[in-house]
């Protein structure tokens, strides 16, 4: 299990290595990883660590996965500069319950993995049993030569006390799952070390127990920005907040500097595989065959199947591809992505209802693809105007109806780029 996670560069550190490689070896091991509800949904960055607690399952382990309902109301100071805003109870529930449910489509909960909430076992802790059975066993010298606290310490803004005390909560965690739920090992990005090795403390000092910790690497592109960030915001797994076309997309356009890294640790594929892809896409970088795996791959593990086959067929439409035989789930994707109208067949513009046909320069003028009919006539003349990705020519052409794509759409486009759906309604 360790030399797979070393082989996708998911070890950064690990509290003994070769003590862990040996537990591991032994059988199997209940692991856990804990995710704070800052938001309703998880985001890209997410997705690695909730992956290596589904590589651990399929290797025979015990996952356990934790949405932090009380830690959430304090904010982990880890990789911030600035204190977080505190969320209150019934924001926190909703992400929580949000959270929830993406967890339930990655991870096997009706095998032996487990989803807990650590407000369950922190509700009803009172201060006095907290400083007694947690914090007397942590120095302050301890807990400031973390470099999360150290570097919030030196900063301008400085830690509050409930942020400084942020990673004795985790550490009580840790201590209650090994406690209760016989768990030995703790998950997490390179930024949470300071927290792991605490709680890997926390029960050497309270239980006399050896637990053991482990790290991956902060992942950021070769540009330096964040793995799931865009100029728009972050990539989150919930479709209403990133469609999975959009989700695609970002996948699709990954730097060929990240793509061999974004596979292994991004996906379930295995290694041996990876490395022909990998091969494959450096003797012919253009056709994009590890960007396109990618992007499959991962809108298929977090969206489904067929959601992924859609984005794909989507893109696809939107760069210029036939759309003949495209399945309709695809329109249906590119309706939340292009400019879309909506529109009764009997009350269309331009639709002559003798005919059955379109006006083709009342489209393009209604739908804002032109600024007037004189302006899409000469759209027209110069062979910029597209009907279902097929260029028309001529002074006033029109479209007939039946060339409605699964009875209903019609994709207008003008240039490369620009855009419009028309969605038409039988009624």
């Amino acid at each position: 299990m360790l030399e797979e996670l070393e082989s996708r560069g998911l070890v950064q550190d690990a509290t003994d290595r070769d003590l862990l490689a040996q537990r591991l070896g032994r059988g199997s091991i209940a692991v856990y990883h804990g995710i704070d509800p800052t938001a309703s949904s998880l985001h890209l960055g997410n997705l690695i660590g909730v992956l290596v607690l589904r590589r651990f399952q399929e290797a025979g382990h015990r996952p356990i996965a934790l949405v932090g309902g009380a830690t959430g109301m304090v904010g982990d100071p880890s990789g911030r500069s600035q204190e977080r805003n505190l969320l209150d109870a019934d924001t926190l529930a909703g992400n929580v319950a949000g959270i929830r449910a993406q967890l339930e489509g990655l991870l096997d909960f009706d095998g032996d993995a487990e989803l807990v909430n650590n407000y369950d076992w922190t509700r009803d802790l009172t201060l006095i049993e907290f400083l007694r059975d947690t914090g007397k066993h942590a120095t302050v010298n301890q807990m400031a030569a973390k470099h999360s606290v150290r570097s919030r310490m030196e900063s301008e803004s400085g830690i509050s006390f409930t942020e400084f005390a942020y990673m004795l909560l985790q550490a009580h965690d840790f201590w209650w799952l090994h406690a209760h739920r016989q768990c030995e090992l703790q998950i997490g990005g390179s930024d949470q070390w300071g927290n792991i090795t605490a709680g890997v403390d926390l029960i050497r000092r309270r239980s006399g127990a050896q637990a053991h910790g482990l790290t991956w690497p902060l992942l950021t592109r070769s540009d330096g920005g964040k793995f799931g960030k865009t100029a728009e915001g972050s990539i989150w797994l919930d479709q209403q907040r990133t469609s999975a076309y959009r989700f695609h997309q970002y996948l699709v356009q990954a730097a060929d500097e990240d793509v061999e890294r974004m596979l292994l640790q991004f996906t379930l594929l295995p290694v041996a595989e990876i490395a022909d892809l990998a091969d494959a896409h450096r003797r012919d970088p253009g056709r994009r065959e590890a960007q396109r795996t990618l992007a499959d791959e991962v809108t298929s593990l977090v969206h489904g199947p067929a959601a992924a086959a859609a984005a794909r067929e989507a893109g696809r439409i939107l760069f210029g591809a036939p759309v003949d035989g495209m399945d309709e789930a695809a329109f249906a994707a590119l309706a939340g992505e292009v400019p879309t109208s909506t529109v009764s067949l009997a009350a269309a513009e331009g639709f002559d209802v003798a005919s059955n046909t379109f006006d083709l320069v009342e489209l393009l003028a209604s739908t804002g693809l032109a600024a007037s009919k004189g302006d899409a006539r000469r759209g027209l003349s110069e062979g910029s105007v597209y009907v279902n990705n097929q260029r028309v020519s001529g002074e006033a052409p029109t479209v007939a109806a039946d060339r409605l794509l699964h009875g209903r759409y019609l994709l207008i486009r003008r240039g490369k780029r620009r855009h419009h759906l028309v969605r038409v309604q039988n009624s």
